[in-house]
């Protein structure tokens, strides 16, 4: 066993670990934070996405021991984040999800996306999350309830500057 400092939704966290033992499982078994979901478990599906120093990473392939003074933020972290709130209301109004497994992952993905492109075309958008694989919904509902999302913040910008 290993011990790992680092933080998870700004909380500070020393966690006994086996070397092997990735970040999903250490979140999920250990943490109770159950909404970064394990799909493939070889890092190409997106479900097991987080966020690691700000940026999205695969929780199923990054190394526990890896994170030592790291910054983690799961879906549970995002939770009374502003841009969230009017992603997670997008993708129920233009229904973006169906099963759920995907969508944590998802949900992790869209938020860094329209941080980093708020403006961004339906194209660029899809080229952006095609790290993230979704069998129910063709992608059309989540297409359109990332672009509803991007309006919305786009727009709200707009008047908070003006």
């Amino acid at each position: 066993m290993v011990e790992v400092k680092f933080t998870v939704n700004g909380r500070a966290i020393a966690a006994e670990v086996e070397p092997r033992c990735n970040l999903a499982d250490l979140l999920r078994e250990q943490l109770r934070l159950t909404a970064t979901h394990l799909g493939c478990e070889h890092g190409v599906c997106g479900a097991c996405t987080v966020l690691i120093d700000g940026a999205p990473a695969r929780s199923c392939i990054a190394l526990a021991v890896s994170l030592e003074g790291a910054e983690v933020r799961t879906l549970e972290g995002l939770a009374e984040d502003s841009r969230m709130r009017v992603i997670k209301e997008a993708f129920h109004e233009e229904h973006g999800l169906q099963c759920g497994f995907c969508t944590p992952g998802m949900l992790i993905s869209v938020w860094d996306i329209l941080a980093r492109a708020p403006a961004c075309t339906e194209a660029e958008l899809r080229i952006a999350l095609s790290g993230n694989m979704c069998r129910c919904t063709g992608f059309q509902g989540i297409v359109r309830s990332v672009m509803r999302a991007a309006k919305q913040l786009n727009a709200s910008n707009a008047v908070e500057e003006g």
